[in-house]
């Protein structure tokens, strides 16, 4: 059996802003149906604060939660205490795609193992006290979207390969 691709799924900024008191910067219909249609039927790994700001599990995925606090438990999710931890779990549930979606530690924590990045990047750089990583190291260009805007905000999609 192949193993599965490890993704991180964030939309960012140009200075790679993600969001402020643990919210996103902004809300772009298109990015969250294509969050949704990526996403589905695949394990998501997120972080603690990440979870709650989203406040349920996500429908139609395995959601697998990173807290250090490990008498944690969550209806519906899986809680586990380190990144790589809930690699191996995904690796476990799914043999094609696991997707990581936040926030800026765990990004960070699962870059060095990921495969592929999907990016919506908005143009212009954010105040934020949340970053994605540097991802250099990404250079191949899989897919670039023609741009888009919503309610003042130009964005495309990105999806990238090391």
């Amino acid at each position: 059996m192949s193993q599965p691709i490890i993704s991180l799924i964030a939309a960012i900024s140009e200075n790679r802003a993600l969001g402020k008191n643990n919210k996103l910067l902004w809300r772009l219909p298109e990015d969250l149906q294509r969050f949704k249609k990526l996403t589905s039927g695949h394990p998501v790994i997120m972080g603690r604060k990440t979870f709650e700001s989203i406040g349920r599990p996500l429908p139609n995925r395995i959601n697998i939660i990173v807290s250090r606090n490990k008498d944690l438990k969550i209806n519906g999710c899986l809680v586990v205490s380190s990144v790589k931890e809930a690699i191996q779990l995904g690796k476990e549930k799914d043999g094609q795609e696991i997707f990581v979606i936040g926030g800026g530690q765990i990004y960070a924590e699962a870059l060095p193992f990921a495969d592929k990045l999907y990016l919506t990047i908005v143009k212009g750089n954010f105040a934020a006290d949340t970053f994605f990583p540097d991802y250099s190291a990404f250079k191949k260009v899989v897919f670039i979207s023609p741009p888009k805007t919503y309610q003042g905000y130009s964005y495309h999609f990105a999806e990238l390969g090391r």
